[in-house]
C-alpha cells in the first residue's frame, strides 16, 4: 500500500460549513465531551497546566526533529491538510509534521494550537486517499477538542506510575484511567467519522484499517473475509472468550483495527451519514455549553444500553440479565412498599 503510481482522485467533495462535531460524534464520546464543555473552568485549568510546559516543548521538539509540511515540503500532504480543513470548515488548518519513525501511527498534540504528527512509516505505506482519511481523522480530534481529555489521560497515567505503591491511590487512579480509556476508544470512532467526511470514500478508509491490521498487500486480502473477522469477534458464544475480552480491551487506547473498520463501514452505510452529506447536520453556531447536555448524556447512556441489549457476548448477556432481574425485583419491592404493604417480613426460621 505505497504511494507508487498513486494518483489522487479528482472529485468534488461536499463541504460542511459550520459543522458541529456533535453532528458525527459517537454517542458515548459526545456525552463525555458535553459534560466537559459544561463543567465551569475544567477545560481552562487543563489548558493552562498543559500550556505551561508540555505543549510548547512538544512543538519545539517537532520543529527541531521533524519535517514541517508546507507548500515546499511534502506538498501532497499539505494539499490534503488544507482540503480537509476546508471540508470541516476549520478556521485554521493545523500544522502537520512528518516524523522519522518506521512505526505507522499519527497523533494530534496540543490544546491551544494543536498540531498533527504523522510518521514516515504511515506516510510511506498509505495511498493518497487513505492518507487523506487519516489526516481528516486527526482534524476531527481537533474539531472535537479531544486533546483536553486525552491530555488528562496521559497525565493520570504518568501520576499512576509515580504513586503505584500507594494501594488506595492506585485503585482510584486506575478507575479514572479505565474510564478515560473507554472514552478515548469511542473518541477514535468519532475521529474516524470525521476522516470519512473529509474523504467521502469508505473504500479508502477501509484500506487504512486493513493496513493497520496487517494487510500490506491488498491483492492478498479478501475484504468480505476481513469484515467477517469483526463479525466473529463481536458474536462470540463462549464465555471464556468474554473473559479474554475483559482482560485485553480495558487497557487499550484504540479500538482493535478490524472491529474499528467494521464500525466505520456500518456508519458509512447509515442514514446519519447520508443526511450529513445532504447538508442536514448540527451547526457550531447553534451549540452552547449546556443547551444539549442532557440530550447528549441520554444519547450516550442509550448507546451503552443498546450495546448491552443487542450483544451476543455471553458474559454481557449474563450481566444484562442479572441487572434486569435486580432492577425488576427492586421495582416490585418499591411498588409494594408504595402501595402500603405492611405485611411483616419472614424471619430465617420461617415463623
Amino acid at each position: 500500500m505505497t504511494e507508487n503510481n498513486d494518483v489522487s482522485r479528482s472529485i468534488s467533495r461536499v463541504r460542511f460549513p459550520g459543522i458541529s462535531p456533535r453532528a458525527y460524534e459517537h454517542p458515548a464520546d459526545r456525552g463525555a465531551m458535553a459534560t466537559l464543555r459544561a463543567a465551569p473552568g475544567v477545560a481552562e485549568v487543563l489548558k493552562a497546566v498543559n500550556g505551561l510546559f508540555t505543549e510548547r516543548g512538544e512543538r519545539l521538539l517537532a520543529l527541531a526533529s521533524a519535517i514541517r509540511v508546507g507548500e515546499k515540503q511534502y506538498p501532497r500532504i499539505d494539499r490534503l491538510r488544507l482540503e480537509s480543513a476546508e471540508v470541516l470548515d476549520l478556521d485554521t488548518a493545523p500544522t502537520v509534521f512528518v516524523q522519522r519513525d518506521p512505526r505507522p501511527y499519527s497523533m494530534t498534540v496540543g490544546i491551544d494550537e494543536p498540531f498533527v504528527l504523522l510518521t514516515t512509516g504511515l506516510v510511506e505505506a498509505l495511498d493518497t486517499e487513505s492518507l487523506r482519511f487519516i489526516i481528516g481523522h486527526e482534524l476531527g480530534h481537533v474539531l472535537s477538542e479531544h486533546a483536553v481529555l486525552r491530555t488528562l489521560l496521559l497525565r493520570l497515567i504518568d501520576v499512576q506510575n509515580t504513586i503505584a505503591f500507594i494501594p488506595a491511590g492506585a485503585l482510584a487512579l486506575r478507575a479514572a484511567i479505565a474510564a478515560l480509556r473507554e472514552w478515548f476508544r469511542k473518541a477514535e470512532l468519532t475521529a474516524d467519522r470525521a476522516g470519512l467526511l473529509c474523504g467521502q470514500d469508505p473504500a479508502a478508509a477501509l484500506r487504512y484499517h486493513v493496513y493497520m491490521a496487517g494487510g500490506t498487500d491488498l491483492t492478498q486480502i479478501d475484504i468480505p473475509s476481513f469484515l467477517q473477522q469483526a463479525k466473529e469477534y463481536e458474536e462470540i458464544d463462549d464465555i471464556r472468550d468474554s473473559i479474554h475480552k475483559l482482560r485485553t480491551v480495558p487497557g487499550l487506547n484504540n479500538p482493535f483495527a478490524v472491529v474499528r473498520a467494521a464500525q466505520l463501514q456500518r456508519w458509512a452505510a447509515s442514514e446519519e451519514y447520508r443526511a450529513i452529506l445532504a447538508g442536514d447536520y448540527a451547526r457550531r453556531a447553534d451549540d452552547t455549553p449546556t443547551s444539549s447536555l442532557t440530550d447528549d448524556i441520554r444519547s450516550a447512556a442509550k448507546s451503552y444500553k443498546d450495546t448491552f441489549t443487542t450483544s451476543t457476548d455471553p458474559l454481557v448477556k449474563v450481566l444484562n440479565d442479572v441487572g434486569g432481574a435486580l432492577s425488576d425485583a427492586a421495582g416490585k419491592v418499591f411498588t409494594r412498599r408504595g402501595a402500603g404493604d405492611s405485611r411483616p417480613e419472614e424471619n430465617d426460621s420461617g415463623e
